[in-house]
């Protein structure tokens, strides 16, 4: 078990201290056990190792390990725990969990047997806490973790400091936040950036690869996480990589289920089960009328890659602007507001603010009259009134 340590030191003192994702102050770390789950590339090995460092724990107090390491193929966790409870560890923080078999019942064994245990865990976007073989839903504090917001990348590259803002600060005082921000920098400068590259926080690693990087996570969600964790047969994965590469193609992509199931030659609830398991993946954002008891067999109404990053990766020569403007608004919405397709406009927000996204010259037109609706328009510093700029959506979290 040494190696497994001397690991845990090695990351915890050479991780980066520059930037830190928001998230890390909106976790509640005293709960006993707490669940990070998030697609890969996203940070959320980076958030660990940080939260870490900034404690201060005693060295015998903490270890962090990565269910990815080969040493886990001969060894068990529970055994690795035990040492490590008895040699004065506290906090226990398992990256990458559901490369670990039978995961779920080994974390509620762990957090049953060894009471005076603080663990934290990190797995894929597709992590079942409800429906895994040993419920944790009782016990777990579950965290969803996304790609960098616009404000996050702008104090990432900038080293900058600002704040987040919640929906009902930025429609009701969107003119003096904006000002605020405009007198810092000009967002329009770096809006396009973000939309292009900024997304993964290892845009800032090596930029020449940054969509070969990109393809690399798709690949190993849909070649290994979907086949490991929804029981998808490997040999329906080119299937998925079709359905996921029309989606891209496509703008905006309305599916008619019965032509799309006879282009990828599958049939029809097959294909259901698949536009769900690439919203679950956080491959897509689904758009659906009603967005509660979503059932398997249910079609969205419209859908959206996750992020605009995957537009430029995917399909680089079939960008629509429009469709662009959409993906980010839903993007950046989606982490903490329910998001539902609406009879007028583009988005309902909570079933209470209704959104039409558009350039600078966008009409009020198909909104008017409504309450509470307002437009996201690009290409403006300022809004007026109802008319909020885009970007500013890119700093709610």
């Amino acid at each position: 078990m040494k190696e497994i340590y001397e690991i845990s030191a090695r990351r915890i003192n050479a991780v980066s201290k520059e930037f830190s994702r928001g998230i890390i102050n909106s976790v509640k770390w005293n709960n006993r056990l707490i669940g990070i789950r998030g697609a890969r590339g996203i940070g959320k090995t980076t958030l660990l190792l940080q939260h870490i460092h900034q404690s201060n724990y005693k060295p015998e107090e903490v270890l962090y390990v990565s269910l990815d390491n080969l040493w886990f193929s001969n060894h068990s966790l529970t055994d690795l725990a035990d040492d490590f409870v008895k040699k004065g560890g506290m906090f226990l923080y398992i990256d990458e969990v559901h490369k670990y078999p039978e995961w779920s019942a080994t974390i509620k064994n762990l957090y049953d047997d060894y009471p005076d245990l603080k663990i934290v865990f990190t797995g894929s976007s597709l992590l079942e806490i409800l429906n895994a073989r040993a419920d944790l839903s009782r016990r777990a504090v579950i965290y969803s973790m996304q790609g960098l917001s616009l404000r996050e990348y702008l104090n990432m590259t900038l080293n900058k400091h600002f704040e987040a803002y919640s929906l009902e600060e930025i429609v009701k005082n969107h003119v003096s936040i904006a000002s605020k921000i405009n007198k810092e920098i000009r967002p329009l400068k770096y809006f396009n950036t973000y939309l292009k590259h900024g997304y993964f926080p290892f845009f800032n690693e090596d930029l020449d690869v940054y969509y070969r990087r990109i393809g690399e996570v798709i690949n190993m969600i849909l070649e290994i996480e979907l086949p490991m964790l929804r029981q998808l047969e490997v040999q329906y994965v080119p299937k998925i990589k079709q359905l996921l590469q029309t989606i891209a193609e496509t703008a905006p992509f309305i599916p008619n289920v019965s032509k799309l199931s006879e282009k990828i030659n599958i049939n029809r609830n097959t294909l259901a089960s698949y536009l769900i398991f690439l919203d679950e993946a956080n491959l897509t954002n689904n758009l659906y009328r009603d967005s509660k008891g979503i059932s398997r067999l249910q079609k969205p109404n419209k859908i959206f890659l996750e992020n605009t990053n995957f537009m430029f990766a995917l399909a680089p020569e079939e960008i629509n602007i429009g469709n662009m403007r959409e993906t980010f608004f839903f993007n950046q919405l989606s982490h903490i507001h329910r998001i539902e397709f609406p009879e007028d406009g583009d988005f309902l927000i909570d079933r209470k603010f209704l959104f039409e996204i558009g350039g600078k010259t966008k009409s009020i037109r198909q909104i008017k009259g409504i309450a509470n609706s307002y437009i996201a328009a690009d290409q403006i510093e300022y809004g007026h009134n109802n008319i909020i700029p885009l970007w500013l959506f890119g700093f709610l979290y």
